[in-house]
């Protein structure tokens, strides 16, 4: 099953560094929206969510926060 999948981060943020970590290593090409550099990424963020929090896994629209979470979910469903 093909969700799709954003990954809405900070270049700065360290939690967002761990899972583009795990992605690089992974060799997973997932959209990126840096909140930081794209205001309209941060108003969805918010929107969506209901709070500014990075990192931040949209899967099919629903936000999943926390670096373990997500990089769990990536193990999961993503990883070959």
């Amino acid at each position: 099953m093909n969700r799709q999948l954003t990954l809405y981060h900070m270049p700065s943020c360290p939690y967002c560094l761990k899972v583009r970590r795990y992605m690089e290593a992974h060799d997973m090409e997932i959209p990126l929206r840096d909140i930081t550099a794209d205001p309209a990424a941060r108003g969805e963020l918010k929107r969506v969510g209901g709070k500014v929090q990075v990192p931040c896994l949209f899967i099919d629209g629903t936000p999943l926060y926390e670096s373990d979470d997500i990089i769990t979910y990536l193990s999961t469903h993503v990883a070959s």
